[in-house]
């Protein structure tokens, strides 16, 4: 009971500085005017469209993500204490070998500067995964990178959201997929601590809780009638396909597009 005390402790640190250390966000100078003002001081026009602070944030991020995830998804698979651990480092250097290529076309194509190291927390989380073994290198491997991409995910969303950069818009959309694929993996290991992520994270929130209030013990609540379109409408497409517990998803894509040579 004491390891998985103890290592909630990491991940409640992890979920808490995530955004401010492994991930650096884009700070202004001068904040003290309105949000649409800091936001036109940040951005440059491309021929891709306004590229903001955000976008070249979110640039960054995807960089430094496969910069620390994929030594430590190699190492995963060199060490292999179970087939799910080994079937998640193999997703992640897919992933991010790929997303390694479309980050650096981007980033050259919007004149955007790469680290090409991680940063120091993701160094230490590295140091960290070297020095474990066991179930608590399992453990440490699992929740580590499982609250990394959890961090990420609504990151990538904000900034799908609201580019104005086709680019950027490209590079989120692929960044999402990738990232649910991973997060599906590393929740299939069975080691993921869903409890020490979910306190983790509402120890650094102060929002109140929204949403319906709690169900009362042994009563059923009523049945809410279908959402369906009026007679007459005729549609052709299928729901988006999601994952399933015993099933990958499909990350295929095509190749990116490489006119300026960056990949030689």
């Amino acid at each position: 009971m004491r390891r998985i005390n103890s290592t909630a402790l990491v991940i409640a640190a992890l979920v808490a500085t995530a955004g401010a250390l492994a991930f650096p966000v884009w700070s202004y100078a001068d904040r003290s005017g309105t949000g649409t003002a800091n936001l036109a001081a940040g951005t440059v026009n491309t021929r891709w469209g306004p590229l903001t602070a955000a976008d070249r944030d979110l640039i960054v991020r995807v960089r430094l993500a496969g910069l620390w995830e994929l030594p430590a998804a190699q190492q995963a698979i060199e060490r292999a204490p179970t087939k799910a651990i080994k079937d998640a480092g193999d997703h992640l250097i897919v992933g991010h070998t790929d997303l390694d290529k479309r980050v650096r076309i981007v980033a050259a194509q919007l004149h955007v500067e790469l680290p090409n190291q991680p940063n120091d927390q993701q160094q230490g989380w590295l140091k960290e995964l070297s020095a474990a073994s066991g179930k608590e290198y399992e453990y440490k491997f699992a929740n580590l990178l499982r609250s990394a991409h959890g961090k990420i995910f609504p990151a990538i969303g904000a900034v799908r959201n609201t580019t104005r950069n086709t680019l950027v818009r490209q590079l989120a959309s692929d960044a999402n997929l990738t990232v649910l694929d991973h997060i599906t993996m590393l929740e299939k290991t069975g080691a993921v601590d869903f409890d020490a992520i979910a306190a983790a994270a509402a120890a650094t929130s102060t929002a109140s809780p929204t949403g319906p209030p709690a169900p009362t013990v042994g009563a059923s609540a009523a049945s809410a009638p279908p959402v369906q379109p009026g007679d007459g409408v005729n549609v052709s497409s299928n729901p988006s396909a999601l994952p399933q517990p015993d099933a990958d998803i499909n990350t295929g894509r095509p190749e990116p597009t490489d006119s300026d040579k960056v990949l030689q």
